[in-house]
């Protein structure tokens, strides 16, 4: 039964969200090893995305509202309109971006459940293997290799941080050109 309570956990913790979705990871890693780990956090992590973003769908700005502050509801409005699935699979990939409330604002565009389904499904592989490997490093007491993984991921959160305005600006250009070209 462990796999099963482990995928919904990690379900449970992309709807609620008072689990970090890192720590659960590096878990599934530990406990079930790379492989293993990232099958079922990646199950997990799909099916609580589909529920936020089928919850949303159906409920609404309402229920968005009271997940997501308005602020961030403001900032990220442009992955609400039509277009994007590239730029959605891009920042499901970012390494630290809230996947949760992606999930949740999604809900409020017109993306199709299937494309939605496939954006969440392969954009987060990279960062949960990269989770899931480290966990198994850990239980394997390497050391070096944690290190390792430690130093990048500490240096991807960096350039993300420093360059997150620019991704930004590049996701919207890219999901809606007309605004930046003066049309």
């Amino acid at each position: 039964w462990a796999p099963l309570v482990f995928a919904l956990i990690q379900a449970v913790q992309v709807v609620v969200a008072p689990i970090p979705g890192e720590l659960t990871g590096v878990v599934g890693g530990f406990l079930f090893g790379t492989f293993y780990g990232t099958i079922y956090s990646s199950l997990g992590l799909t099916l609580g995305s589909l529920i936020a973003f089928l919850t949303a769908r159906v409920v609404g700005l309402p229920l968005v509202k009271l997940v997501v502050k308005p602020e961030t509801i403001e900032k990220f409005h442009f992955v609400t309109e039509p277009r994007g699935e590239i730029a959605t699979l891009v920042l499901f990939m970012i390494p630290g971006f809230p996947k949760d409330i992606l999930s949740y604002l999604l809900g409020l565009s017109p993306m199709r459940f299937l494309t939605f389904l496939v954006v969440c499904s392969l954009g987060r592989i990279p960062g949960t293997l990269m989770l899931g490997y480290s966990g198994s490093v850990v239980y394997k007491e390497q050391w070096r290799m944690l290190g390792i993984i430690g130093i990048v991921s500490l240096l991807c959160f960096i350039v993300f941080y420093l360059k997150g305005e620019s991704i930004k600006a590049w996701i919207r250009e890219k999901t809606h050109p007309h605004r930046n070209s003066g049309s």
